[in-house]
């Protein structure tokens, strides 16, 4: 998907080691549909040629502010470019910006743009020990009391190195949606989950929990506060580790005793059944019996307790059973044949009390659609929604 489509960002580069990486940052950002135009500090001409950053926007790099006040053009109050980011953003920056001082191409666009409002997003790179400074700390946190977003960086040998080229436009992409969702905490199940059968084995599912993944990322751009339960790590979300159905089940009951739930999600193959243990490992080469006790079901738990739910059903059936969930209370059922289990796209059927409409795709396209076939039937804002209410 391309969710920068249309927008302008200004890459503004200052002198860290982690400028040899904004190369990649303006290819990528231009993959997802920007357009980019470069500026650079003194001191990062130092380290990487305008020339690399004019060939990978296309667009001549800004390495000094001249009379055609290129920092009002892009930044000012009739700005063209749609955020400002700083990456990689040295303490020195930092600390100039936040003290109002502009003395470089990078630190007066800063200036300008907050000044008029642009979305300004800042990334840190730097020695891990100038990252602690007090003063950096303060003035990190002093930008974000201006509406200013940290891309945290990364500690690693002693360093606070940039972000992860993905998890910066992750944020680019946030920020430039309207975010209908900011505000809205989502609580996502995913993936397959491990019922030991000895201690060696297990009872599983094909899933790989690319779905669920994928409604994160997706409701992160969207401006959501999103926490996920599964067994792997999202980037940018809150991750709670969860192996079984019963760790699972427990993993959401705290959340739901914790805080409010405005949207459930369960993309989770969560396991019907669990195999009672045998003790050690059971010995190959005769038949064996499983005895299977079923498991409380997770969505019974969270119905009357979120705001809005939505249940993923497999299986020729899946259809019907959706009429049940329906009557239950889940807004909308999510449906899709075993083929798409492990699978990077598919095609979904999507249903409500309105009935049903099919959605095929990738499943990072799916997982957008789906949220914005909630966002409007559902939220608090929609048309539908307020009628339901007076209703």
């Amino acid at each position: 998907m391309k969710n920068l489509d249309g927008k302008l960002i200004v890459l503004a580069v200052t002198g860290s080691i982690a400028a040899v990486e904004t190369v990649k940052l303006a290819h990528e950002l231009k993959r997802r549909g920007a357009c980019v135009q470069a500026v650079m500090s003194d001191a990062a001409t130092h380290l990487i040629h305008p020339d690399a950053l004019t060939y990978a926007c296309g667009r001549e790099t800004i390495t000094r502010i001249s009379g055609l006040v290129e920092h009002v053009t892009y930044c000012g109050d009739d700005h063209a470019a749609d955020l400002l980011l700083i990456a990689p953003a040295t303490a020195n920056t930092i600390s100039k910006i936040a003290g109002g001082i502009d003395d470089t191409p990078v630190t007066t666009f800063a200036t300008t743009a907050i000044g008029s409002g642009v979305p300004i997003i800042l990334v840190p790179a730097m020695h891990y020990a100038m990252f602690r400074h007090p003063a950096v700390m303060e003035n990190l946190e002093r930008m974000i009391g201006w509406g200013v977003t940290v891309v945290g960086p990364r500690i690693e040998e002693g360093k606070a190195k940039i972000a992860d080229i993905s998890d910066i436009v992750l944020h680019c992409e946030r920020e430039m949606s309207e975010k209908p969702l900011l505000g809205q905490r989502v609580l996502i199940t995913s993936g397959r989950c491990e019922e030991p059968v000895d201690d060696v084995r297990v009872l599983t599912t094909r899933s790989s929990g690319q779905m669920g993944k994928e409604l994160a990322l997706a409701a992160f751009r969207l401006g959501a506060d999103v926490t996920i339960i599964h067994r792997d790590d999202v980037r940018c979300v809150r991750n709670i580790r969860s192996d079984t159905a019963a760790s699972m089940l427990e993993a959401v009951s705290r959340e739901f005793a914790e805080k409010d739930v405005d949207l459930y999600m369960s993309a989770a193959a969560v396991s019907d059944y669990a195999p009672v243990r045998h003790p050690g490992k059971i010995p190959g080469g005769h038949p064996v019996t499983l005895d299977l006790r079923p498991l409380p079901k997770i969505l019974d738990l969270a119905i009357p307790r979120a705001k809005v739910t939505v249940a993923f059903k497999v299986g020729e059936k899946s259809t019907e059973e959706a009429g049940i969930l329906l009557e239950k209370g889940v807004a909308l059922v999510a449906a899709n044949a075993p083929a798409v289990m492990g699978s990077s796209s598919g095609t979904y059927t999507l249903i409500d009390r309105t009935g049903m409409r099919a959605l095929s795709g990738s499943k990072d396209e799916i997982a957008d659609g789906i949220l914005r076939h909630l966002i409007a039937d559902h939220h608090p804002g929609s048309r539908k929604a307020n009628l339901q209410e007076q209703g």
